[in-house]
């Protein structure tokens, strides 16, 4: 805790600063984003954007996708399954029709064969983009909205489909399957579930 010369008191670390959980994106918010990259037919971005709302996986683990993890033939694959470097534990996920179309507009653009990154570094095609590169490319986006880059992270990535899937369902044990949890603790921290949270589920069915 820094001292206050002036105050002669001694300063929270975090005053003035967002901490927590960073913010997950809403859906229009999502499609806005989404459009940016499409009119200015950024392919990678595009990919990288759709398949990190999917696939829910930890910047780490995105960013080192081959391309035959999602890819089989000429085909992206509707559904993955991936070991997470974190756990060590695998983990499955969906891959929806829209991030299976621009997956595949990159993959040609690029002709990425199945050994290769799905996204490989500009500079050095034998290493992928790195994880500090993909948080710029999420304040990018984040920022080509108009959102406060600060609110933001991503995190927000991981945490979007999972949060809407609950907000929708209420399913708790469902979106701990997705991100690969083992312990509920960690979905509730995940998506932040609070007591209105529950009050509101609560106040939702009748007996």
């Amino acid at each position: 805790m820094p001292f206050d010369a002036n105050s002669g008191t001694w300063v929270p670390w975090n005053r003035g600063k967002l901490v927590g959980q960073k913010a997950p994106l809403k859906p229009q918010e999502v499609w806005a984003i989404r459009v940016r990259l499409e009119i200015a037919e950024k392919r990678r971005d595009l990919a990288l954007f759709n398949l990190a709302l999917d696939s829910k996986l930890r910047g780490r683990d995105l960013v080192s996708l081959r391309v035959a993890d999602v890819r089989t033939g000429g085909e992206i694959r509707g559904r993955s399954k991936v070991l997470q470097s974190k756990t060590g534990n695998t983990v499955q996920f969906e891959i929806t029709k829209q991030t299976r179309e621009s997956i595949l507009t990159w993959c040609e653009a690029k002709e990425l064969r199945a050994h290769d990154w799905l996204f490989p570094s500009r500079k050095d095609t034998s290493r992928h983009i790195s994880t500090r590169q993909y948080a710029r490319l999420v304040e990018a986006w984040i920022f080509s909205i108009g959102l406060p880059r600060s609110s933001y992270a991503t995190h927000s990535m991981r945490r979007t489909k999972a949060t809407l899937i609950y907000r929708k369902t209420g399913n708790l044990r469902a979106v701990q399957l997705l991100p690969g949890h083992t312990k509920i603790d960690s979905t509730v921290r995940y998506l932040g579930v609070e007591v209105e949270d529950a009050l509101a589920l609560a106040e939702s069915i009748e007996l």
